[in-house]
């Protein structure tokens, strides 16, 4: 399985997305519902988007393991924030932690809604290729 980042000249060139990925031969696809910042008691784990956003990502992780699978190998992300809410300081934040500088980043589509489920402020569904 070979996996390309693309960032083709003329478009804006950033360390925290890629423009496009290409998956060019068959492989495992994991396509991982919404997550949420709720830990495993199904409770959300505390009021503030960074918190959420790492047990999010937590929970990302979680699912890829159980696969062989890791963070790294996640070509999209699809990030819903709640809107008055900002994903650049708390959200961004939290993605750092969790993401290895020198991997190459995912492609990523962030949207601003009305809301999501009662308190949550953030919920990440990605895309995954092993």
């Amino acid at each position: 399985m070979s996996t390309r980042h693309i960032n083709p000249e003329g478009l804006h060139r950033s360390p925290a997305f890629s423009q496009a990925v290409v998956v060019e031969q068959p492989a495992k696809t994991i396509y991982i519902g919404g997550q949420n910042g709720v830990g495993p008691d199904g409770k959300v784990v505390g009021p503030t988007l960074g918190e959420q956003a790492r047990q999010a990502f937590r929970n990302l992780a979680t699912i890829l393991e159980s696969e062989g699978a890791s963070l790294a190998n996640i070509v999209h992300w699809r990030i819903a924030v709640v809107e008055g809410h900002t994903f650049v300081d708390e959200g961004v934040a939290a993605f750092q932690e969790v993401w290895n500088p020198a991997d190459p980043p995912p492609a990523i589509t962030v949207h601003f809604v009305a809301g999501l489920g009662p308190d949550f402020l953030v919920e990440i569904d990605a895309v995954a290729v092993v």
